[in-house]
């Protein structure tokens, strides 16, 4: 067991409410303005994880802390709120995790999707899913998915496919298939490293919960870079991946988050081999 003084822990507890504040600012800004964001609401609405949560710190496993009183009464804490009692976590919520993200680390990364999956959630349709128009126009944006070939491997981006755009895909995406197709490379699945964060709760370190709420928060970006929506007044420049460019750009841009992904996956999976 590792022991925290107080002035320590606090200090650490502090360091971290800043810093999720400091993620947070902008989102709460326009929520207090009752503004929507094509980009960013999506780690508050897919994630329902609300920024008064993630300000609050938790040491994680095998943390004591000394003269923590307040914390009495936590749930998943010890009694005296001294540390964080393992045994309250569901041990199936654990053992998925466990088994997702070891599958997932078990693969190589596949880098040839191109984020084609928010185009196919579009297909054949005039609606779409956020208020913010097609860079290409609907029957641009159909041609860019009859023009490729769809390899999602992520069910939760698969199952917004529209019914025309389904059949094309490669692969059947299911949530009970979930263990064996999930797969590094996946914008979805290193985004997803932030809800298994989550489930697990206090046994994960406020400081890695963070880590990975940031990663989110940068992939998504590129997720809707690279969709087929005209975002610049926002801010953000395609990348057009119907292009030879693009398509280097997405996959440069995909390669580096999913080495960052790597590495905050083997921090997770330390956290729950041996439980």
């Amino acid at each position: 067991m590792l022991h925290l003084d107080a002035p320590t822990w606090r200090a650490r507890a502090r360091a971290h409410a800043e810093r999720a504040d400091a993620l947070t600012a902008a989102h709460r800004a326009r929520r207090e303005r009752h503004e929507a964001h094509p980009v960013e609401d999506f780690l508050f609405t897919y994630y329902p994880t609300r920024p008064n949560r993630l300000r609050v710190w938790h040491p994680g496993a095998a943390v004591v802390l000394e003269d923590a009183a307040e914390r009495a009464g936590w749930r998943h804490y010890s009694p005296d709120g001294s540390r964080v009692d393992p045994a309250t976590i569901r041990p199936a919520t654990i053992a998925f995790v466990r088994g997702l993200l070891e599958a997932t680390a078990s693969r190589p990364a596949h880098l040839g999707c191109f984020g084609l999956h928010e185009w196919a959630m579009v297909y054949r349709t005039r609606g779409t899913r956020h208020p913010v128009p097609l860079r290409l126009g609907a029957e641009g944006t159909d041609a860019v998915v009859e023009n490729h070939r769809l390899s999602c491997t992520h069910h939760d981006a698969y199952r917004f496919f529209t019914a025309e755009a389904a059949p094309r895909n490669a692969e059947r995406p299911t949530r009970e298939g979930q263990v064996a197709l999930e797969q590094p490379g996946c914008l979805h699945a290193t985004m997803d490293l932030y809800k298994w964060a989550t489930k697990l709760g206090p046994l994960v370190p406020g400081e890695l919960l963070l880590d990975t709420f940031a990663l989110a928060r940068d992939v998504r970006v590129l997720d809707m870079r690279a969709s087929p929506y005209d975002l610049d007044a926002h801010g953000y420049a395609p990348v057009r991946i119907e292009t030879a460019a693009g398509k280097a750009e997405y996959a440069r841009a995909q390669q580096g988050f999913a080495a960052r992904g790597a590495a905050l996956r083997t921090r997770l999976l330390e956290i729950v081999a041996d439980r």
